[in-house]
């Protein structure tokens, strides 16, 4: 039943107890209700940053100046996720104008770095965990500098009134939360080679924070006053750029055998968020948009629905596997794409164009098998416009990211994600925020096996390649229906696809939407998060794998005048509106 007010619904569940590889694989699975507010909404992976969000909201702030208190708190709250020390991407609208803004803050290679960074003596990769050790995998931080664009230019409240719900939660303290206590838990074992990280998440005989422990973070209320006081030159060219490069020599001094630092002051000093183009596309009535390179998870998700609007998946079921298929042949024929064309578009070609060519899509769309699989791994194909050839890359991110959704009373809608890459980034802690190991989401590998260049390789200057994308569709008069996105890494492209199609041509209310269980092809096998359908996708050809899915599914649906707001049961997220 959905209820009308400023209405929260979150209550802590003990979390799933499998375990993973990656401590970011924790997921919840508690029952939530989507929230009907008139006025405004707001919709983050945290009640307190929810709470910051509402607060901002109340008092007359705008979605932007919501959207950057709730950041600051998420920072705080579910560390291991997102924060200063890493960078977002965000879509705007606006309800005034109609005015579509796509922000990148991604974090930037900096200008001493060689696409050789991340080979052994051997001259082949180094092992992920390997790679972001003693610091070499800390790519420039672009979220402080992202924030200050924002309010700049969607603010209204006083850029330190943004900061006064973090410091508070920081200097008072909070309740530790059954993710971040699982998470901690389950990483420990990554966190022996950094103490300083230990030291603040640990207590004195090595065991982690416990759920429902008081947690403060006085280093972290000191970092937010000075950014508040001073503007965000405090973060690249005051003390707190000073305290990184610091702990990054720190780090490489540790270093079995020297690792040059590749950042310096000039790197920090010099970076600037980018507005760009968004990229955007039609689905049957409506328009999907989303944000463009360096993030692939839009052209992906517009290549998806482009091949998936040949097949008639309206009159098709949920319980039904054929649309399931579907959904996985689409995704691995634009997973194929993106391995060899998606980029930075600043430092390569990327046909993005002929990629969401419609004739192009038709053709992709037309070598899917209705009823069995061709392949488990299929080639890229040839978009009009394509550069010349490039090597695939196959390296997936890891899930370390969070999301957030808000819309304020004027019709400013704010979707943003961000991310310090995988859980808890580079296990580096400066001033109370981690650093990011985004280094990681280029190519440690330059070039391909038949040497050619890969889209996606490092070089100085550049942003890796991502797949977050915070997502609006329009209907055919231009206004917004639904607004949403997810953590998950190189997951998100089709935890967004599946919640499209359920919204879009099952009509499933929204919270059903989200919570839906998700089907995944990154060009190879299908995965799955319960094995209600694997029985049949088997039968069809498809090598299937079964396991928890990290999603954090944060969205607002815009139906007959009110506000719909849901988050993903996998998390601990929480909508709120009024």
């Amino acid at each position: 039943m959905k209820q009308l007010g400023i209405v929260a619904f979150l209550l802590f569940a003990p979390l799933a107890a499998a375990q993973s590889p990656d401590p970011e694989a924790a997921t919840t699975s508690t029952a939530k209700q989507a929230v009907v507010a008139q006025h405004w909404m707001a919709v983050s992976a945290n009640p307190h940053a929810s709470r910051a969000a509402a607060e901002m909201l109340e008092a007359g702030g705008s979605a932007a100046d919501a959207a950057i208190a709730a950041q600051l708190v998420l920072n705080l709250v579910e560390p291991q996720s997102s924060g200063l020390g890493g960078g977002a991407f965000v879509l705007t609208w606006s309800k005034k104008n109609g005015e579509l803004r796509s922000y990148d803050g991604r974090e930037m290679a900096p200008a001493a770095s060689t696409p050789e960074d991340f080979l052994g003596p051997d001259g082949k990769p180094v092992g992920f965990f390997a790679a972001i050790e003693h610091g070499r995998a800390v790519a420039v931080p672009g979220l402080p500098r992202l924030l200050e664009t924002l309010h700049r230019a969607h603010g209204k409240l006083p850029w330190a009134r943004l900061f006064e719900p973090a410091i508070k939660l920081a200097e008072n303290g909070f309740e530790v939360s059954p993710r971040l206590a699982t998470l901690l838990s389950q990483g420990q074992r990554y966190f022996d080679t950094t103490p300083d990280m230990r030291a603040v998440f640990y207590h004195g005989n090595g065991t982690p924070l416990q759920v429902g422990e008081t947690f403060k973070n006085p280093a972290f209320a000191k970092t937010l006053r000075d950014i508040a006081r001073n503007g965000v030159d405090a973060f690249y060219k005051g003390d707190i750029s000073h305290q990184l490069l610091a702990k990054l020599q720190q780090a490489a001094a540790a270093a079995p055998t020297p690792i040059p630092v590749r950042m310096q002051a000039s790197d920090l000093a010099a970076y600037q968020t980018k507005q760009r183009e968004p990229v955007c596309g039609p689905y049957r009535v409506f328009r999907v948009c989303s944000v463009g390179m360096p993030s692939s998870g839009g052209v992906t998700v517009l290549e998806s629905l482009g091949m998936l609007e040949k097949f008639d998946l309206p009159s098709m079921k949920p319980s039904d596997p054929k649309p399931w298929h579907l959904l996985a042949e689409a995704q691995r024929r634009a997973f194929a794409d993106r391995e060899r064309y998606l980029a930075d578009s600043d430092f390569v070609q990327v046909p993005v164009a002929g990629l969401l060519d419609r004739a192009y899509l038709a053709a992709r769309a037309a070598a899917i098998d209705p009823a069995h699989v061709a392949a488990q791994r299929v080639p890229a194909g040839e978009p009009p416009g394509a550069p010349p050839a490039r090597a695939p890359d196959r390296s997936l991110e890891r899930p370390g990211t969070s999301h957030l959704t808000i819309v304020d009373q004027d019709g400013l809608l704010v979707a943003m994600t961000t991310s310090i890459e995988t859980a808890f980034g580079s296990r580096l802690i400066v001033g109370g925020f981690l650093l990011n190991n985004h280094m990681t989401d280029f190519s440690l590998a330059p070039t391909g096996a038949d040497g050619a260049p890969v889209a996606n390789r490092i070089e100085p200057g550049k942003r890796p390649r991502s797949s977050m994308m915070p997502t609006i569709v329009f209907d055919a008069n231009r206004m917004p229906v639904l607004a949403l996105g997810s953590p998950g890494g190189s997951a998100i492209p089709g935890y967004v696809l599946k919640s499209l199609v359920a919204r879009l041509d099952w009509k499933m209310d929204l919270q059903s939407a989200l919570d839906l269980p998700h089907l995944l092809n990154r060009n190879g096998p299908t995965e799955l998060e319960n094995s209600e359908l694997q029985p049949a996708l088997a039968a069809m050809g498809h090598q299937t794998r079964v396991s928890p899915q990290s999603s954090g599914l944060h969205a607002i649906a815009f139906e007959n005048g009110t506000l719909v707001g849901a988050a993903d049961k996998r998390r601990e997220g929480l909508a709120i509106g009024r």
